[in-house]
């Protein structure tokens, strides 16, 4: 049956035929009579072959209107023609004419004339067969071929001579074919098309290269239903398939390459992007500078630039990274010539360069020699053939692509893409693929390299925060712990003052980062500087908040109250974050065994006495520097011996999970406070191993905020180390005051210090009698310094000259200076303490 049968449309009719009327008899009973020649020429039967059969036989269906004949009426006709086609017909019944032999009916036959649409049908489905770029298909019922088109034919390499009348997988076995013929059958069977059926296959004219078809398929069959066939419409999608490919890659780069700030898994989600689109293997190397987080310099790289392996990924294994300390297997001269341009091109395997890079991808970095010794050997042991032919394979690299990784005209390292075995090679698209991965990658890298960069500036400047190493105290037991989470504001410390006593610190700036880290630096030198000027805790942070207001205070704050509120404008543009501080100031006398403590926005310390009872100081806290409210309060309170003072920052307490849309907190809640009483009722004894306790099970495992925390143990001074005596205001009481000092240092055995320590009583003794006022006090105490005080009823400071060669005076506290490490003097509630320190070493 030919392709044309196979239609369904009439057969067309041309020439004398198609214009004559075609007289057929038929008797009563239905039966064919007579048999004209030109019936004979129309529908190919002879007379014989047809006299006495009934003549519905040789019609295809019923009317195409549905009617059954009625005399005198024409009707459209499909009639079955010898060899199986139909050819359509106007027929007509009349009764026979008398002159003619017996009774029936006389047929009338006239053929129908072609019209326009068939025609253009016919010349469609010519046209389709020759000169159309898709590959037709035409297969019967049992799935053998009747015609292909010239197209197909260069699609799979056979003649239709030779197929013709074969079924696909005899004619092409393969996995492909059967897929497709599979598809036929549930055609044939259901009806329904199977649009996009994909196989693979080698045409002809690329036979070392997979090509992708796309199938369609549509059963065939005619007006009355009966199949005839099956039709194959096959296109090549090869490129779209491997555009789509491309795309997918890049969807998966979007997500994988820089989900992390970590340079080495941004290196690694490239390398396993880019396996095995667009490559088979992929090599990466950054500069030790981006491992480092090192500023770099824009442009082309230095000749002799060091490249550093950073991962490594092939169709044939696991991706893998190395560690960032083994030096890449380019040369140094090759790695300056893969970054020349710092563009990405294809590099001839050939030239010198592809060379080295062929050398890169067969020895991983630190792998070296001994690398390729166990491969073979690992080769020796019996490693299957399908194993051998990939590392054939793999050493038949046919393409390469060098791809500089370019952030802001800055190289940050090179990527490396090969193809070997029977991949088609790297093509235009494929570079631009490679281009914009390789643009993802190293942006990725540049923030992971500054984040590093912040990462180890914010480390250096909380390292800075930390407290010093405090000289040996008798006063206090002293441990810190901090724990962070890259805000770096939070802060505590602990600095010495006059008269054996100790302050400690603890403060906090908001926001996160190196800007933060350095805010609270600056807040902290500005305690240490006010802390030498032995104020009183609400003074100093009183003394604080106008540093902190700065400059602005005279034109960019509006008074509320006792205290100045900020213009919201200006307080954050001359002050930045230091707007909103926390900072808790606490004093220790180990002689009155007194603390005295006032806070700016800070939690209150927590005191520990010796019988485990842990008390909170209950007063409300004041708001944070910088902010508008009343002046800061104080506490004073007396604490037992050994008891423990324990300061700290909002971090320690936070929840471990916040609320959807919950910011920081600025104090901790109340289930925290109960947790640190809790775990301090049970405390160490050791001071560090209660800071430990406290970190270990307060802060989560992954900590949202820094968290810092300062504990205490608390000494005292008793009469072995404080010797006081009030003095007469008469100045013969100077010499007495020398002798009491000498006998105590005696006493003390440090009578090697008794001459500067007369010296500086006498002096002190004697500017109090004479410009101070009663009462008068003398006192030594001795601790990692010996302190010297005297305190006079007067706020009268007295002042440092530096007298002239012609002065009878003005030299006794030039000369007291000069004896001793330090003084100063401090005010009190009823006058001052002049107070002096000698090193005991």
């Amino acid at each position: 049956m030919s392709a044309t049968h196979s239609t369904g449309s009439g057969r067309p009719v041309h020439g004398p035929v198609a214009r004559e009327r075609i007289h057929v008899l038929v008797d009563r009973q239905g039966r064919l009579v007579r048999w004209s020649p030109a019936a004979e020429r129309l529908l190919g039967y002879p007379e014989d072959a047809v006299q006495g059969r009934s003549a519905l036989g040789l019609l295809a269906g019923p009317a195409a209107d549905g009617r059954s004949p009625v005399s005198g009426e024409d009707f459209a006709v499909a009639l079955r023609h010898r060899d199986g086609g139909l050819v359509r017909c106007r027929l007509a019944v009349r009764p026979q004419r008398a002159g003619d032999a017996g009774t029936g009916w006389e047929v009338l036959l006239a053929p129908a004339e072609e019209d326009g649409t068939a025609e253009a049908e016919r010349a469609l489905l010519e046209t389709l067969f020759t000169l159309s770029p898709m590959g037709l298909f035409l297969l019967d019922p049992q799935l053998r071929l009747l015609r292909f088109n010239p197209a197909a034919e260069g699609m799979q390499g056979t003649s239709v001579a030779e197929a013709v009348g074969r079924r696909p997988t005899e004619v092409w076995p393969g996995l492909a074919v059967q897929t497709v013929e599979r598809a036929m059958k549930e055609v044939l069977a259901t009806g329904r098309p199977a649009i996009g059926v994909e196989k693979r296959v080698r045409p002809p004219g690329d036979p070392h290269h997979d090509h992708v078809y796309s199938a369609s398929l549509f059963r065939l069959q005619d007006a009355q239903g009966r199949i005839l066939g099956v039709a194959d419409a096959t296109v090549d999608v090869t490129e779209r398939h491997l555009a789509h490919e491309r795309l997918t890659a890049l969807a998966q780069a979007s997500t994988r390459i820089g989900a992390t700030l970590d340079a080495l898994d941004t290196a690694r989600g490239l390398a396993e992007v880019s396996v095995p689109v667009p490559a088979d293997s992929v090599a990466v190397e950054v500069l030790a500078g981006v491992l480092a987080g090192e500023e770099l310099e824009a442009g082309p790289v230095r000749p002799g630039t060091v490249l550093r392996r950073a991962a490594c990924h092939s169709r044939d294994d696991e991706p893998s990274g190395t560690a960032a300390g083994h030096d890449g297997p380019l040369s140094a001269a090759a790695s300056g010539e893969a970054l020349a341009d710092l563009e990405p091109r294809l590099v001839d395997p050939l030239c010198s360069l592809g060379q080295e890079i062929l050398r890169c991808m067969r020895t991983p970095a630190g792998a070296g020699e001994d690398a390729d010794a166990g491969r073979d050997a690992d080769a020796g042991k019996g490693k299957n053939a399908d194993a051998g032919k990939d590392a054939d394979a793999r050493q038949e690299v046919h393409s390469l692509i060098v791809a500089p990784l370019v952030a802001q005209d800055r190289a940050l390292g090179l990527a490396t893409f090969c193809r070997w075995g029977e991949r088609r090679p790297f093509g235009p698209d494929d570079l631009t693929l490679v281009a914009q991965l390789a643009r993802r990658t190293a942006e990725s890298l540049d923030n992971a390299r500054r984040h590093l960069r912040e990462h180890n500036s914010l480390a250096a400047l909380q390292h800075i925060l930390r407290p010093g190493g405090l000289p040996p105290q008798q006063a206090l037991e002293v441990a810190h712990s901090h724990v962070s989470a890259g805000s770096g504001g939070d802060w505590v410390d602990a600095l010495p003052l006059s008269g054996a006593r100790l302050a400690l610190v603890a403060g906090r700036v908001r926001g996160r980062g190196i800007q933060s880290a350095a805010a609270a630096g600056r807040l902290r030198a500005a305690v240490h500087t006010l802390s030498d000027l032995d104020l009183e805790p609400d003074e100093l942070l009183a003394r604080l908040d106008d540093i902190v207001r700065g400059p602005g205070r005279a034109n960019g704050f509006a008074g509320s109250g006792d205290r100045p509120s900020p213009a919201p404008d200006t307080a954050r543009s001359t002050h930045g974050q230091l707007c909103g501080a926390t900072c808790l100031y606490l004093i220790y006398d180990p002689v009155s065994r007194r603390c005295s403590v006032s806070t700016a926005g800070h939690p209150w310390p927590v005191v520990v006495h010796p019988d485990g009872a842990v008390r909170r100081v209950l007063a409300p806290v004041a708001d944070a520097l910088c902010c508008p409210g009343g002046p800061f309060g104080r506490e004073d309170f007396d604490v037992p011996e050994n008891s423990t003072l324990v300061l700290y920052t909002p971090g320690l307490l936070q929840p471990e999970r916040p609320a959807p849309g919950e910011e920081r907190q600025q104090e901790p809640d109340d289930a925290g406070r109960d947790r640190l009483t809790a775990l301090l009722t049970h405390a160490p004894d050791s001071v560090q191993a209660t800071c430990r306790t406290l970190t270990d099970a307060l802060v989560p495992p992954v900590p949202r905020d820094d968290a810092a925390v300062l504990v205490a143990r608390t000494h005292a001074l008793d009469r072995a180390h404080v010797a006081s005596w009030d003095l007469p205001s008469d100045p013969a009481m100077v010499s007495t005051a020398r002798s009491l000092a000498t006998r105590q240092l005696a006493a003390w055995d440090m009578s090697e210090a008794a001459f500067v320590t007369e010296l500086i009583v006498s002096e002190l003794v004697t500017n109090a009698i004479r410009y101070g006022k009663p009462p008068v006090t003398l006192r030594l105490i001795r601790s990692h310094v010996l302190t010297c005080e005297v305190s006079d009823g007067s706020s009268t400071a007295p002042r440092l000259r530096h007298a002239r060669t012609t002065d009878e005076g003005g030299r006794g506290l030039l000369l007291v200076a000069r004896s001793s490490d330090r003084w100063g003097t401090r005010y009190t509630e009823d006058g001052k303490i002049v107070w002096v320190e000698q090193s005991t070493d």
